[in-house]
């Protein structure tokens, strides 16, 4: 099964939300990915359509945007 993708840059609002969602999606079933210390990803996570993080990418390929802590382009300063 392929995993949720959840994408953050590690301020309060995206930490809280990986939390929530881990809990509810359960750790075994997302990779989390940090972009403040991932920086190498940000590229795929825009071709998957993030615009703001957290978000979610489902294993479907669909985005949630979950609450706003920063745009990807504030990420990529």
């Amino acid at each position: 099964m392929k995993k949720s993708v959840f994408y953050h840059a590690g301020c309060p609002v995206c930490v809280s939300a990986e939390h929530d969602i881990i809990n509810l999606i359960g750790q075994d079933n997302i990779e989390v990915v940090h972009l403040g210390e991932e920086r190498h990803r940000i590229d795929a996570a825009e071709k998957a359509g993030v615009k703001s993080v957290p978000a979610l990418i489902t294993p479907n390929g669909n985005v949630l945007h979950i609450n706003f802590g920063a745009s990807l382009e504030d990420v990529k300063k």
